[in-house]
């Protein structure tokens, strides 16, 4: 009896993650790992050699992922430009294509051929061809004595001639990104691909399983996955869309696993994180737990509140606005957790008392004394600046009207007006004039609240149901005639005195006069601090602690391991999820909630096919592995580099990730590929998917 109580003790201690912490945190660079990290990849489980991660002369996993648009990851799982990233990375796409015909939102869609798949104009996916350190190309020439303009100026030439040697004679794209604030630079070269076709996306009723009120938590039930192709042209090369493109073949795609993991087992994702700051002094961190996080939740909650209750009175409305509202509440919710976690951990006291620790180390270096004491004088000055700033963003163009409205406020030509045109078709075909204007209400009097008289504009121009009343700009009949006048005098005229696009010009005015320039002043100057901040921090911790740069957009691995953990006290979270937990939400009164009839009627009568695990259906996994915005839809990996998962979302208790990682309660959440598989097969009858993809075996 003593026996097996211990062993369902040590069972749910390692299910919880409560077995010996390993610091998991990082997002490494690729071509850097056989440097700094494969002998601690290998010695945690990890099968294969770095040159398998990242090659520049062979094929590698690299060549099988893209950056999808400007804010996900997607891979490649068919030699015939076959893709999958998350249901949230293609909501926008998914929405553009639907309508109360044509609800593919809530039923969804399925491509049974290749003629069936729909293009998206504007969508791009982008294939790292190769990154490189250039340092010391983009240093050449600066020096000591230069000012900050001046030493700018020629890192900015350094940069452009870098990128035109990388890019000429050939169809690549390339950037030059700063790591470890200005420290570092590397090289990025991309292939861009202009033509991806949306194949395949569950209804809503699975991709968006729970709604906002699972967003971010764990358990999670949700089926986050939609599939696209890559299309090009003849010589497989980027080419606009066309109906004579062929499917993209790719150096790589990735090997599907349908064995599962345990507990222990490791894991890594490969993909394009967003932004991360783990260097942060306290004043920075401070300001957002205490400030900036809860003004920018306040005002979201206003816009969902209204958003919610218009979406449940109408079905249209409900379509129109729900890539808004996804948009709106992700990090609403995000930034609720994010304040909790650093509170929880004491994140800014911690900082604190490192910062002593370096001032008392740099008090014989003149070079890095009194560093962080200049960056809490630079941050006092620059909060009220930056706080102004949030609220021109989170409350002045949240107003869609003055947004809209703004887009005509510049000089018009012919090739303006045909945008103009077309970005009016778009707007009017989401847009609620009724949520618009009470949303405008209620933002407003948090900005008159709560914005300092300095930097806001006169009375009238806050006055929204005045310019609502009298502005043509929420009328797509009388937008349409503007446009389709032929004198451009009158047009102008009508334009100068609306009182939307006068509203849009005073807001723009007061921010680029009082706001924008002393924030973008003293933020050179923080810059310029941190770049000495950041190399005092690695001279002082030579050999003791690994420093990985902050994610900026590119292409980064993360590794750690599957593993449950305790968000609470007597709370225990075991890392796997199954369709029966999907079944025990199903409430048809809920539109969150409504399982679909097809999932339901499989569900009833077991009916799982080939995709059956212990009487259930896997649906999600969490993991110990450090990610962010921008790793949604990237590949979750095994030790032998197999696809089995796609990772869509953090555990809320770790939103703090950013700014601070914890091992103990920072998980991101992965679909199981099997769910995606299962649902493809089983519930959306595209099981013809199946036959281009590899499976281990």
């Amino acid at each position: 009896m003593k026996k097996s109580t211990l062993f369902a003790l040590t069972c749910g201690l390692l299910l919880c993650g409560r077995s010996a912490v390993r610091a998991d945190e990082g997002m490494w660079l690729p071509s850097l790992i056989e440097q700094g990290r494969i002998k601690d990849m290998r010695a945690k489980g990890f099968r294969l050699k770095a040159q398998d991660l990242y090659a520049v002369n062979r094929a590698s996993l690299k060549d099988a992922i893209v950056r999808f648009g400007s804010g996900c990851t997607g891979e490649l799982i068919s030699d015939q430009g076959l893709l999958i990233t998350n249901h949230h990375c293609g909501y926008g796409q998914i929405q553009q294509h639907s309508s109360v015909e044509h609800d593919y939102l809530t039923h969804g869609f399925a491509a049974m051929n290749r003629n069936e798949e729909l293009p998206n104009p504007g969508l791009v996916v982008s294939f790292l061809v190769e990154m490189s350190d250039v340092t010391d190309r983009i240093l050449a020439g600066v020096t000591p004595e230069m000012s900050e303009a001046e030493r700018q100026k020629r890192i900015d030439a350094n940069k452009e001639a870098v990128v035109r040697t990388a890019t000429e004679g050939n169809h690549y794209k390339a950037s030059v990104e700063a790591l470890y604030y200005g420290n570092q630079y590397f090289l990025f070269v991309y292939e861009v691909f202009e033509d991806v076709r949306l194949v395949f996306a569950p209804p809503s009723a699975v991709g968006k399983f729970g709604g906002d009120t699972d967003n971010w938590m764990w358990p999670r039930h949700t089926g986050d996955f939609s599939i696209f192709r890559v299309y090009a042209g003849r010589d497989n090369k980027p080419a606009k869309y066309s109906p004579e493109n062929v499917p993209y073949v790719p150096k790589k795609s990735f090997t599907i696993s349908l064995r599962g993991m345990r507990p222990g087992d490791f894991t890594f994702v490969y993909g394009f994180p967003g932004r991360t700051y783990q260097y942060l002094h306290s004043e920075a961190v401070r300001y957002i737990e205490e400030k900036s996080d809860p003004h920018k939740v306040n005002l979201r909650t206003l816009r969902l509140n209204i958003m919610n209750r218009a979406q449940a009175a109408d079905p249209k409305v409900r379509i129109q606005y729900a890539a808004k509202n996804a948009s709106v509440s992700n990090a609403w919710k995000k930034w609720q957790g994010e304040m909790k976690g650093l509170q929880r951990l004491g994140t800014v006291d911690k900082k604190r008392d490192f910062e002593a620790k370096f001032e008392a180390w740099a008090a014989d270096k003149p070079e890095y004394a009194g560093t962080t004491q200049r960056l809490a004088a630079l941050y006092d000055s620059l909060e009220p600046y930056a706080f102004a700033r949030d609220y021109h963003a989170e409350a002045v163009l949240a107003i869609e009207l003055l947004k809209f409205a703004g887009k005509f406020a510049d000089d018009l030509t012919p090739k303006t007006l045909a945008r103009l045109q077309n970005d009016a078709d778009l707007f009017f075909k989401d847009y609620s004039v009724a949520i618009d204007r009470e949303t405008a209400g209620a933002l407003m009097s948090e900005y008159l609240r709560n914005v300092p008289e300095r930097f806001r504009p006169n009375g009238a121009t806050t006055d929204m149901a005045a310019i609502f009343a009298a502005s043509l700009f929420t009328d797509s009949s009388r937008v349409n005639s503007l446009l389709a006048s032929e004198d451009t005098t009158a047009m102008h005229n009508v334009i100068d005195n609306d009182t939307a696009v006068g509203a849009y010009r005073t807001f723009t005015e007061v921010y680029k006069n009082r706001i924008e320039p002393a924030y973008a002043a003293l933020n050179k100057q923080i810059d310029r601090e941190y770049r000495t901040y950041m190399r005092g921090m690695m001279e002082m911790r030579r050999g003791e602690h690994a420093f990985y740069p902050d994610a900026n957009s590119t292409l980064r691995i993360a590794y750690g391991k599957v593993d449950g953990y305790r968000p609470v006290d007597a709370v225990c979270y075991e890392p796997f999820s199954t369709l029966d937990g999907v079944m025990e939400k199903d409430n048809p009164e809920i539109y969150d909630y409504d399982v679909p009839a097809r999932l339901r009627q499989l569900y009833e009568a077991k009916d799982y096919g080939r995709w059956a695990v212990n009487g259930t259906v896997p649906v999600a996994f969490i993991a110990t592995n450090h990610t962010t915005g921008g790793n949604s839809g990237s590949p979750v990996l095994n030790a032998r580099g197999e696809l089995i998962g796609v990772n869509f979302d953090r555990c809320w208790e770790g939103t703090m990730s950013d700014l601070e990682y914890d091992p103990v309660v920072c998980r991101n959440i992965a679909l199981d590929i099997r769910y995606a598989l299962f649902l493809i097969d089983r519930v959306g009858g595209a099981g013809y998917l199946l036959d281009e993809m590899k499976f281990a075996k």
